[in-house]
C-alpha cells in the first residue's frame, strides 16, 4: 500500500515537468503577450532561446538603442519600420507566421549579447536561419544573416530582404501616402488655375520671341562656359572681369549680355521704328539718339576688350 503511494506521488510532483512548454512554444507565448505587432521584446536569456543551436524557426531580430540616454538617431528612425514590417508579418496565419520570429533587443537590456556580438553601433538588423527540420540551409550556414542597410531605413527594401529567409512572403505594403496625393491634388489644381490666367502670356508670339532673344543674349555671352568651367560669380575682391580671354566670371556674363541687348535694341529701333515716324524732326532726333547710344555703347564693350587683353590696339570713346 505504501509503495503504490509513494508511486502516485512521485507521479503528481513529475507533472509539472511532463507538462513543460518546449523552446517553440515559449516562443509563441512571449510574441502573443508581445505588441500588436507580435515582436518579442528579448533579454539576454530569451535571445540565448531564440538563437537556441537547435532551433527549428528562424528569427528576424533588431538589435538597437532606443533609450533617450543613448542618443541614437538611426535607432529611433528605423523602429518604425521595423515594426510595420512585423506587424505586416502577424497578419499571416498562426501555422505560418509561428514559423518565423520577429524580436527586438534593447542594448539597456543585453548589453553582454552586444559585446558577445562584437558590436559598437545601431541598430543591426540579423536574421538567424532554422538549424535544424526541413528549413535548414542547403549550404549548411547557421549563423545569421546581417541585413545592409545600404537601401535607407524604409520599410519596403526590409521587406523584400527578410522575404527570402522568411517560410512565405511577408505582406508588406507601403502605406498610401496621403499628404503626397493631397499635395499633387493641390498642385495641379493650382497649374490649372494659373495656366487659366497666362495662358494669353504664353500663347504669344511675342513672349516666346522674347524669351529667345534673352536666351541667346546669355548663351552668347559665355554662360555655358562658365557653368561647365565652375567659375566663381567674380573675383571676390570687387574685380568682376577676369582677365585673358581664356577666363571669365559669372557677373562678366551678365555685363556682357547686357550690352549685347542693348546694343541689338538700339539696331532694331534704327531699323524698324524710326523709318515710320511721321515728323521729320523726331525722326532725326531718333536717328541721333540711337546712333549715340550704339557709339556709347560700343564703345563700353571695346573697352572691356582691353581690359581682358592689355595688348588689345582698338579702342572708340573710352
Amino acid at each position: 500500500m505504501k509503495g503504490i503511494l509513494l508511486a502516485g506521488l512521485c507521479a503528481f510532483l513529475n507533472l509539472p515537468f511532463s507538462f513543460a512548454a518546449t523552446p517553440h512554444q515559449q516562443l509563441i507565448q512571449l510574441s502573443a503577450a508581445g505588441a500588436s505587432n507580435g515582436i518579442i521584446k528579448l533579454d539576454a536569456d530569451t535571445f540565448d532561446l531564440l538563437t537556441s543551436p537547435k532551433r527549428t524557426w528562424s528569427a528576424s531580430i533588431q538589435l538597437t538603442a532606443l533609450d533617450a540616454r543613448r542618443k541614437c538617431n538611426p535607432c529611433k528612425e528605423f523602429n518604425p519600420s521595423w515594426n510595420a514590417v512585423a506587424k505586416a508579418w502577424g497578419k499571416l496565419p498562426e501555422g505560418q507566421r509561428n514559423q518565423h520570429f520577429f524580436a527586438t533587443l534593447d542594448f539597456d537590456d543585453g548589453s553582454t549579447i552586444f559585446q558577445r556580438l562584437g558590436l559598437a553601433s545601431a541598430p543591426v538588423v540579423f536574421n538567424y536561419p532554422p538549424a535544424e527540420g526541413d528549413r535548414k540551409p542547403a549550404s549548411g550556414r547557421l549563423g545569421p544573416f546581417k541585413y545592409d542597410f545600404s537601401d535607407g531605413f524604409a520599410p519596403g527594401p526590409l521587406a523584400e530582404y527578410l522575404s527570402q529567409h522568411t517560410p512565405t512572403a511577408i505582406p508588406y505594403k507601403d502605406p498610401i501616402d496621403w499628404t503626397r496625393w493631397i499635395t499633387i491634388g493641390v498642385g495641379i489644381l493650382g497649374a490649372l488655375l494659373t495656366l487659366t490666367f497666362i495662358a494669353p502670356i504664353v500663347q504669344s508670339r511675342w513672349t516666346w520671341a522674347a524669351g529667345t532673344v534673352i536666351v541667346s543674349l546669355v548663351m552668347t555671352s559665355g554662360f555655358m562656359f562658365t557653368r561647365i568651367r565652375g567659375v566663381p560669380y567674380n573675383g571676390g575682391d570687387g574685380n568682376w572681369i577676369a582677365a585673358g580671354y581664356q577666363n571669365q566670371f559669372g557677373q562678366e556674363v551678365q555685363v556682357v549680355s547686357f550690352i549685347y541687348g542693348l546694343l541689338s535694341f538700339a539696331f532694331l529701333m534704327l531699323i524698324m521704328i524710326v523709318p515710320y515716324q511721321s515728323s521729320p524732326q523726331r525722326q532725326r532726333m531718333q536717328v541721333y539718339l540711337w546712333t549715340g547710344v550704339i557709339m556709347l555703347v560700343y564703345s563700353v564693350l571695346v573697352s572691356l576688350f582691353r581690359v581682358k587683353n592689355r595688348g588689345y590696339p582698338f579702342k572708340m570713346f573710352f
